[in-house]
C-alpha cells in the first residue's frame, strides 16, 4: 500500500478507492491512536452534502464506537466548523468526511487533532500503520463500554456565533451576494449575514446531493459574476463545498481572488495593529503583483511549497496572523486553525463597511501581473532535469534576466502526474507566453532524449 493520506486527508473516488470499509478502519484505527489513555473519549464528526456522506459517516461512526469512543455527528457543517467545534467542545479529535472542491464522485476523510489542527504526518503515518498491520492490538469493548453516537443538535448555532464574533459590529447597509456551491455552508452562510443585518441574495444553495460544486462556487464563479451586477449587490462571496475556501466579486462582477483578499485584509490589520511582525505567508504561487503591493505598504512576506498545511506550518512556528493561497484558503490564526470561507467573507464585508469604500476600490491597492502556465510532458524519473541540465539553467537564467526584477520563473514538477510545470510572471503577456512555451519545449525536448 501506498501512502494513504495525501496532502488532505484520505480522499478519492467514494465506493471504489474511498470505501465504507476502509472509512471503517480509518474510524477504528484514527479513534486508538488520537485517543489513547482517554477514558470514554469523544470525537467529533462532520460533512458536507455529498450523497456519499451518509454512508462514510455510518461506517465511520461504527467503527470510532467499536473502540469504546463516543461519536458527536454535527451532520452537515464547513471544515472550519469542524476544527473549530473540536475544540469548544473538548473533544479528542474531529473528522470531517468531504471532498472540498472536487467533484461529487469524489469524498475524503480528514482528522483534526483536539486543538483543531489537521494531523502532522507522524500521526496520519500511526494511523495507516494500525490499518496495514489488520487493526492489530485495537481494543474491541464489549457491553457497557462500547460507544455511543451523540447528535449535537447546537453545532450550526455555536459556529455563528463564533463566526459572527470575528468582526466589531454589524453589516447593515450592505447587499451581498453568495454562492454556496450546493455545499455545507448553504445554512450557516446565510443565516451569519442577515444575523449581522447584511441584505443577502443567494445562489446554488439548495444541495441534494449530487449537485455540489457543480458549475458553481469557488472553483466556478462566472455565475455570481453576473449575479453581483444583476442583483446590484455592494460584492459576492463564493465558497467551495467544504467552506474553507471563499473568494468574493466586487461590484462590477470583477474576481477578487485570495491574493486581493490577503492583500486587502494585511493592510487592514496592519493599520490596526494587528498584523504580527507586519508579515504575511504565501506560497510561491501567489502573484508577485501581491508582493509589490504588500511592499508599499510596509508588509513582508514569507513564501511557503504549496499547500494550506505548509502555510499554517510557517504561520504556528512564529505566530504569524494571516497566511494562505489564491484559490481562496485563507487563515487567520486569531479566530480559527484551518482556511475558513466564511471568516474570509465576514473580515472582507467588515472592511467594505468599516472603511466606506467599493470593495474594486479596495483592491486596486493591487496590480495583478500576467502569469503563463506551460506543460512539459517528461517521464517520471527526469523531473529534477532542469536543475541539472547546464543549458536549461542558462536559459532559465537568461529569462530572468530579461524580466528584470519585474517577473520571475517558477517551474515545479508535478506530483501526480510525468509533467513539469513552467510558470512565468512579468508585466509583457505575449513575451511571457513565447518564453514560457519555447523554455517547456526545451526541457521536454532534453527530458525525452
Amino acid at each position: 500500500m501506498g501512502r494513504l493520506f495525501g496532502t488532505d486527508g484520505v480522499r478519492g473516488i467514494a465506493n471504489t478507492e474511498l470505501t465504507a470499509e476502509l472509512a471503517y478502519k480509518l474510524g477504528r484505527a484514527g479513534a486508538f491512536v488520537l485517543t489513547q489513555g482517554t477514558h470514554k473519549p469523544k470525537i467529533l464528526v462532520g460533512m458536507d452534502t455529498r450523497i456519499s456522506g451518509d454512508m462514510l459517516e455510518a461506517a465511520l461512526v461504527s467503527g470510532i464506537l467499536s473502540v469504546g469512543a463516543e461519536a458527536i455527528c454535527v451532520g452537515v457543517i464547513p471544515t472550519p466548523a469542524v476544527a473549530y467545534l473540536t475544540r469548544k467542545y473538548k473533544a479528542d479529535a474531529g473528522v470531517v468526511i468531504s471532498a472540498s472542491h472536487n467533484p461529487v464522485e469524489y469524498n475524503g476523510i480528514k482528522f483534526f487533532n483536539k486543538n483543531g489542527y489537521k494531523l502532522r504526518d507522524e500521526f496520519e503515518d500511526k494511523i495507516q500503520s494500525v490499518i496495514e498491520n489488520n487493526l492489530e492490538g485495537v481494543p474491541a469493548p464489549t457491553g457497557t463500554n462500547l460507544g455511543r453516537k451523540i447528535q449535537e443538535k447546537c453545532a450550526l448555532e455555536d459556529y455563528i456565533e463564533f463566526a459572527k464574533a470575528t468582526i466589531d459590529g454589524d453589516l447593515k447597509g450592505i447587499k451581498v451576494a453568495l454562492d454556496c456551491a450546493n455545499g455545507a455552508s448553504y445554512k450557516v452562510g446565510l443565516e451569519t449575514f442577515r444575523e449581522l443585518g447584511a441584505e443577502v441574495v443567494v445562489i446554488n444553495n439548495d444541495p441534494d446531493g449530487l449537485n455540489i460544486n457543480k458549475n458553481c462556487g469557488s472553483t466556478h464563479p462566472e455565475e455570481l459574476m453576473d449575479y453581483v451586477i444583476k442583483k446590484n449587490c455592494d460584492f459576492g462571496l463564493a465558497f467551495d463545498g467544504d467552506a474553507d475556501r471563499c473568494l468574493a466579486v466586487d461590484e462590477k462582477g470583477n474576481l477578487i481572488d485570495g491574493d486581493f483578499i490577503m492583500g486587502i485584509c494585511g493592510k487592514h490589520l496592519k493599520e490596526q495593529g494587528k498584523l504580527k511582525d507586519n508579515m504575511i505567508v504565501l506560497t510561491v504561487m501567489s502573484n508577485l503583483g501581491l508582493n509589490i503591493a504588500l511592499k508599499k505598504e510596509g508588509i513582508s512576506t514569507i513564501k511557503t511549497k504549496v499547500g494550506d498545511r505548509y502555510v499554517l506550518e510557517e504561520m504556528v512556528k512564529d505566530g504569524y496572523k494571516l497566511g494562505g493561497e489564491q484559490s481562496g484558503h485563507i487563515i487567520f490564526l486569531d479566530y480559527n486553525t484551518t482556511g475558513d470561507g466564511l471568516v474570509t467573507g465576514l473580515q472582507i464585508a467588515s472592511i467594505v463597511k468599516q472603511s466606506g469604500k467599493k470593495l474594486s476600490e479596495l483592491a486596486s491597492m493591487m496590480t495583478k501581473l500576467p502569469q503563463v502556465l506551460a506543460n512539459a510532458k517528461i517521464p517520471n524519473n527526469m523531473k529534477d532535469i532542469y536543475i541539472k541540465d547546464s543549458q536549461i539553467v542558462e536559459e532559465i537564467k537568461k529569462i530572468e534576466e530579461k524580466l528584470d526584477g519585474s517577473g520571475r520563473v517558477l517551474i515545479r514538477p508535478s506530483g501526480t502526474e510525468p509533467l513539469v510545470r513552467v510558470m512565468l510572471e512579468g508585466e509583457n503577456q505575449k513575451e511571457l507566453d513565447e518564453l514560457a512555451h519555447s523554455l517547456a519545449k526545451l526541457i521536454e525536448e532534453k527530458a525525452n532524449k
